[in-house]
């Protein structure tokens, strides 16, 4: 493996990491208030949609908050400067996220009739949640914060950082 390669994986690995981290805090928001809602105003016994939509208010929220972390954060160095491209790209990719996850909790909980709070939770928390992990990282690096897209919009910056990196390294 070249010395390319392995500072590749190495940059794919911390980015996986900090995507786990964003992706962590925005769990955190996505459970609590799911489940404070679908705890209280929100239960199926006061109405019939309510893990539906207590799912769709927490996953918002949780969006937001992944927004703002990923975009400073884990894709810091390849965000577009078009916010509000960008947003609505990252939005694009977290609803069809969203989806998964609450097609996840309508077959558990509507089709295959487990309708606790802790089976509510492994559908929509545990599965949908992993699958559209895997769904979201996938598109948000290589569609909405994707280097390739940040080195076309600002072709100077991307030669001389690659101009600069190579001054650096010791002749052969």
């Amino acid at each position: 493996m070249t010395n390319r390669s392995v500072s590749g994986l190495k940059a794919l690995a911390m980015q996986v990491i900090r995507f786990g981290l964003v992706g962590a805090a925005g769990f955190a928001v996505d459970i609590v208030v799911f489940n404070a809602l679908r705890l209280t105003v929100l239960a199926p016994e006061e109405i019939t949609s309510g893990p539906m939509i207590a799912k769709v208010v927490s996953t918002t929220l949780a969006i937001l908050t992944n927004w703002v972390g990923n975009r400073f954060w884990t894709f810091g160095d390849s965000r577009q400067s078009n916010t509000v491209r960008e947003g609505a790209e990252f939005f694009a990719v977290s609803i069809v996220g969203m989806g998964i996850g609450l097609a996840c909790l309508w077959v558990s909980h509507y089709v295959l009739g487990f309708t606790s709070v802790l089976a509510d939770n492994i559908s929509s928390n545990v599965i949908g949640l992993a699958l559209g992990a895997v769904f979201r990282f996938a598109l948000y690096r290589w569609w909405v914060f994707s280097p390739t897209r940040a080195a076309a919009r600002h072709p100077l910056t991307s030669q001389s950082t690659e101009v600069s990196s190579r001054s650096t390294e010791p002749a052969a």
